[in-house]
């Protein structure tokens, strides 16, 4: 049942993340929910194989805080990254008979 707590939980910090991380418009809406409750899953699945009591505060303290951090790195490296992806698309677009000359 925890689980369920601390998944949820990793998706509404990862939601959060989306409007704190600049470029949003070059993203996914639920791309920072799933990146949070993946994280904040496979944290808490991992912590309990290593020992952690369900019931203990570090164990939540953990989880949440990397369902918050990682979807921020995630989200702050893949967004410049679209950026560039998104103008070469497009200069590539924009001159139809460009490539077919070269070749």
């Amino acid at each position: 049942m925890e689980l369920i707590f601390v998944v949820v939980g990793g998706a509404i910090l990862g939601l959060a993340t989306q409007f704190v991380v600049p470029l949003r418009h070059l993203r996914g809406v639920a791309v920072g929910s799933a990146i949070g409750a993946g994280v904040a899953a496979v944290v808490w699945v991992a912590l309990t194989w290593l020992g952690w009591p369900w019931d203990g505060g570090w164990i939540w303290v953990a989880a949440l805080v990397a369902s918050a951090l990682v979807p921020a790195a995630v989200l702050y490296l893949i967004s410049p990254r679209r950026e560039r992806a998104d103008a070469v698309l497009f200069e590539r677009l924009s001159r139809p008979g460009a490539d077919a000359a070269s070749a």
